[in-house]
């Protein structure tokens, strides 16, 4: 029976895409395995991936996914974590072809941006300038643009330049009108470019609008449907910040840029304990600092480098020199010092950067407990007013003991910003009815708190479920009121912060064996499961960077192809689909897997730069062990795989000569490389016509006797 979506074969919607889109239109099992999942705790399967060239092709495809009925999701890196970026329709990968810096303009303080750039990309295009895009979350080498503004993404430097909200100009996307026509619209400020209803069913409900959303510097829950008001400006763009896909589809980005500072020193503040951090954070911000973050202990699995305590606070400032960016920091230093039990002052570049790295790995990092029990994301960014957060942490820690919980928080302390991993059992029916219980009691205490369920990440699936709980029925309502006026067949992102799906539902854990899988290797730190260790790769996508950041070297296959299947998180999604079964359904014998990791190099970059320690290298060696078992290798497994072998023989038979001269350009020489399945264009590399521990033994005697001789004359 042949499976459908919107009442029509895949086939015959690949089809109808490939006749209007010049981009890629792949509906193979590799590439919808590919996109599952994003990084939060949620697998969706698409039913096919498109990557389109320009606006034209956005608008095409969109066009004809409606006339079939498939949902549409825009995908940029594929680092949410409230599940967001996942689909059941079909998925457009923005990463491809829609990456371009159109322009970059000094004067006036703009840059042009196309949805799947990259933000260090960005940036490394203003810094010339002495300019930089202001938000900067710890994924900033491999998040796109795209993605920042579908979750109204913020960062480390939030408490000074804001949310990306507070950063765009205007957005030109592709929308949907209620006579079935797809259109593309600029949204800046004024009703210019929205929906026709849009208008009156605002001014319809002011008085709702007005009293209806808490003060928050962090409030990213929900649509931010207040910057409609007429005393805010009717600013369309701000509005479509957060709205995570469910109203349009992005295709192009003006955004303000903020003078960088020329010089930065680095204040380490340490504490007793998190809560005394906490409660410091607030205080700390009329100095004008340039983050706030915040870690405990529990989080840190070495502390060198850092101060001497229990807790930290990482307390940037500025200057136009490096004379003042430290003084500026001393005087933080100063203004905290009733509170530290300890501090440090880093003004040099490379010091700095290692102690960032330790906050920037916290997402990947806090996914293991100390004892190297699993923590997942799914309550990842509540946030508070900051003056809150010393009374809401305590509680947060008091219900975690009361559901049986841990979790390791840390963040942007500053805005009142919590990220955390927490040990759910999603495994078992038992652990997921703990998930959901403890989800609505925290929600209910963030909203005791004054807070938003969303400081930064967006709610997806996640939380919109729990959004009446913050807002109330009658706002969330008018949510998928306007949901209807610019989406009116429902098409764009469904199941996502409007009319969402059960906040436990789609749990990408669900479909893994529940047995263990018979493997070779013993997997020591995954407790023998090979399951587990696949399930290590939460999508934090350190490894889709096409560049090495702080000196570091994952994953060269990725910078060389930039196809997410060469990637270390992209070979581990099709590795946990072939545990699944459901996309990729040849078990040990899939080609989608071992093609994915023909090109992984097995150096274990993956297992000294991936955060969650991800082992690629023994992946890959366990897959193929699977897959040729009982069957031939290609011939290259035995040239290569056998070279000792080979050599050993070579050596035996005094041989090197021959084999030398037979391996020269000529015709046994390209048979040679035939029947050993090496590259035409390759040469053979010449036999050394000693081995090395021959060679050694030999000079080892001669340095010996050189020795003697000197003795004796002596």
């Amino acid at each position: 029976m042949t499976a459908t979506v919107g009442n029509q074969d895949p086939e015959g919607i690949a089809r109808a895409l490939r006749g209007v889109v010049r981009g890629e239109v792949d509906f193979s099992a590799a590439a919808r395995a590919l996109m599952t999942m994003d990084a939060s705790n949620y697998r969706r399967v698409p039913v096919g991936v498109v990557a389109p060239r320009d606006a034209e092709d956005v608008a095409a495809a969109l066009a004809a996914c409606r006339e079939h009925g498939v949902p549409v999701v825009a995908r940029g890196g594929g680092t949410s974590i409230a599940g967001q970026a996942t689909g059941t329709g079909v998925v457009m990968d923005f990463t491809r072809h829609m990456n371009r810096i159109v322009d970059v303009d000094p004067v006036t303080r703009t840059a042009v941006v196309q949805p799947g750039v990259v933000l260090d990309r960005l940036q490394e295009a203003c810094a010339p300038h002495g300019l930089r895009f202001g938000p900067d979350p710890s994924t900033h080498s491999r998040c796109t643009l795209g993605g920042m503004i579908g979750n109204n993404s913020c960062g480390s430097h939030s408490v000074a330049y804001g949310t990306t909200a507070d950063n765009i100009c205007s957005l030109s996307s592709v929308i949907c009108q209620s006579n079935g026509d797809i259109r593309q619209a600029t949204l800046a400020r004024g009703w210019q470019g929205a929906p026709d209803a849009l208008r009156p069913l605002i001014e319809g409900e002011l008085a709702l609008l007005r009293t209806g959303f808490p003060d928050l510097p962090r409030r990213i829950s929900g649509y931010a449907a207040d910057a409609l008001l007429p005393e805010n400006g009717v600013d369309l763009a701000r509005f479509f910040c957060g709205t995570e896909g469910t109203l349009g589809i992005v295709t192009e980005a003006t955004v303000r840029l903020v003078e960088a500072p020329r010089a930065r020193a680095l204040a380490v503040l340490a504490y007793a304990d998190e809560s005394a951090a906490a409660e410091a954070a607030a205080g700390l911000l009329p100095h004008g600092p340039l983050t706030v973050e915040g870690m405990a202990a529990d989080l840190v699995r070495e502390q060198a480098g850092l101060p001497k305590g229990g807790a930290w606070l990482f307390v940037e400032s500025g200057g136009d020199t490096p004379a003042q960016a430290r003084a500026h920091a001393e005087a933080i230093v100063r203004a905290a010092a009733d509170g530290t039990t300890d501090s440090l002052i880093v003004d040099d570049p490379t010091g700095q950067r290692a102690l960032w790295r330790i906050r920037e790995d916290a997402s990947g990092t806090a996914t293991r407990m100390p004892d190297g029990t699993e923590a997942w994301p799914g309550w990842e960014d509540c946030a508070v007013p900051p003056a809150r957060l010393g009374p809401y942490l305590r509680d947060f820690r008091g219900l975690l003991s009361q559901h049986g919980l841990r979790g390791t928080p840390y963040g942007h302390f500053g805005d009142g910003c919590i990220h955390v991993r927490i040990d759910f059992d999603l495994l078992s029916e038992t652990g997921v009815r703990r998930f959901r219980h403890f989800s609505e009691d925290l929600a209910e205490l963030v909203v005791a708190h004054g807070g938003s369920l969303s400081g930064e990440h967006g709610d997806g699936q996640a939380r919109a479920e729990l959004l009446p709980k913050m807002y109330g029925p009658e706002l969330v309502g008018l949510f998928g009121r306007i949901k209807d006026v610019w989406d009116p067949d429902g098409l764009l992102n469904p199941g996502v912060l409007v009319r969402p799906a059960r906040l436990d539902e789609n749990l990408r854990f669900a479909v893994l064996p529940r047995g263990p899988v018979d493997v070779e290797f013993a997997y020591p730190h995954d407790g023998g499961d090979f399951s587990a260790a696949v399930r290590r790769c939460v999508g934090v996508a350190k490894c889709r960077t096409e560049s090495a950041p702080s000196g570091g070297v994952m994953c060269p296959s990725f910078r060389v192809t930039g196809e997410e299947a060469h990637s270390t998180r992209g070979r581990a999604r099709l590795l946990h689909e072939m545990l699944a079964g459901e996309v990729v359904t040849d078990g040990w014998r899939s080609t989608e897997v071992r093609d994915a990791l023909d090109l992984c190099l097995s150096c274990k970059g993956c297992r000294t730069d991936c955060p969650v320690g991800v082992d690629m290298a023994t992946y890959k060696a366990e897959f193929l062990h699977h897959h040729y078992e009982g069957r031939r290798r290609p011939a290259a497994h035995y040239s290569m795989g056998w070279l000792p072998r080979w050599l050993r023989l070579v050596q035996h038979a005094r041989a090197a000569g021959v084999v030398n001269t037979l391996a020269r350009v000529g015709p046994l020489a390209t048979l040679g490389k035939r029947l050993g399945g090496i590259a035409s264009e390759r040469r053979i590399p010449r036999v050394a016509p000693e081995t090395f521990s021959a060679w050694w033994r030999r000079d080892l005697r001669r340095r010996v006797q050189v020795a003697r001789r000197g003795g004796a004359a002596r």
